[in-house]
C-alpha cells in the first residue's frame, strides 16, 4: 500500500477472498495466520446472514483457515446492532435463518407476527411463500422493513440462487415500500465494523472481489480497498465502473507480505 499513514487493521470478505464454493483459495490461511502471529486486528465480513460467527468459523476451520469467532462479522450482526441502536428490545417478523435469529434474540428482541415493530428479511434457502406473504401483510400495516443485505443473487454448485435482494424486490413490489438494508454495500456495515475493532478508517485496509459491494462500501467508508480477482470480477471489468480499488491484485497471496 503506497499511501503515507501504515495499515493497522485489515478486513476481508470470506467468499471469493478466503474461500470459493467452500474450497480454501491458495493463501488465504497464511493471510491470516499471518495477521494473528502478529497481533493485527482483523475481521472476516461477509453479507450472508444464514450463518452464526460460530457455524462460520468451523467451515472456515474445515477448509484449513482458522478465525478466532470474535473476528467474523456478518450482516445479520450488523442487522442487530442496528436495530438495538433504533429501538433497543424491540420486535420483530423475521425471514431468515439461525444466523440473524440468534443475532436478534443475543439482542433482546422478541420474535412475534403479532404486531411487530420491524419485518427483517435475511438470507435462506428455503423462503415460503407463507413467510412472504406474512411479511406483506405486515409491512402494509406499519411495520417499518429491513433487510440483511441487497445481494440478488447467491451461488451454488448448480448455478444462481435467489437472494435476500430478489425477495425484497417482491415484498417492495407488493407493498409499495423499500427496505433498508444495512449490509455492504451500506458504508453503515463498514462503521460497526470499525468500531468493532476499534479501528480508524484511514489505517485499515477492506479486502474484496466484488467492486459493486466490497470496493464501494470500503470506499465510502473512507478506507483503502483491494479488489483480488480470485473471485466473481474479472480485470478486465474493473474499469467500467466510475470508481477504483486502491489496488488490484490476482489473489490475497499477494499481500501475505504487506501483514
Amino acid at each position: 500500500m503506497s499511501e503515507s499513514k501504515p495499515v493497522e487493521a485489515w478486513m476481508t470478505d470470506m467468499d471469493g477472498v478466503l474461500v470459493h464454493e467452500g474450497n480454501i483459495i491458495p493463501g488465504a490461511d497464511e493471510f491470516v495466520k499471518r495477521l494473528r502471529e502478529t497481533e493485527t486486528p482483523f475481521l472476516v465480513l461477509t453479507n450472508n446472514s444464514i450463518y452464526t460467527p460460530r457455524d462460520l468459523q468451523f467451515r472456515l476451520r474445515n477448509t484449513g483457515i482458522d478465525v478466532p469467532v470474535e473476528s467474523i462479522w456478518t450482516s445479520a450482526l450488523a442487522t442487530a446492532t442496528f436495530l438495538d441502536q433504533q429501538r433497543p428490545g424491540g420486535s420483530a417478523y423475521v425471514v431468515g435463518e439461525a444466523g440473524l435469529t440468534t443475532a436478534l434474540h443475543e439482542i433482546g428482541y422478541v420474535l412475534t407476527d403479532s404486531a411487530p415493530d420491524y419485518v427483517v428479511l435475511g438470507e435462506t434457502r428455503t423462503y415460503s411463500f407463507e413467510a412472504v406473504t406474512t411479511a406483506i401483510r405486515l409491512v402494509e400495516a406499519g411495520a417499518r422493513f429491513v433487510a440483511t443485505n441487497p445481494d440478488a443473487t447467491g451461488p451454488s454448485n448448480e448455478g444462481s440462487l435467489p437472494a435476500t435482494g430478489s425477495v425484497a424486490a417482491l415484498i417492495t413490489r407488493a407493498t409499495g415500500v423499500d427496505p433498508y438494508f444495512v449490509g455492504k454495500p451500506n458504508p453503515l456495515m463498514m462503521r460497526a465494523a470499525l468500531n468493532r475493532l476499534g479501528a480508524h478508517s484511514e489505517t485499515t485496509v477492506m479486502i474484496g472481489d466484488r467492486m459493486d459491494t466490497d470496493v464501494v462500501a470500503g470506499l465510502e467508508a473512507g478506507m483503502r480497498t483491494v479488489l483480488v480477482l480470485s473471485g466473481i470480477m474479472r480485470a478486465d471489468r474493473v474499469d467500467r465502473y466510475p470508481y477504483r480499488p486502491n489496488r488490484v491484485v490476482s489473489s490475497i497471496a499477494e499481500l501475505v507480505d504487506d501483514v
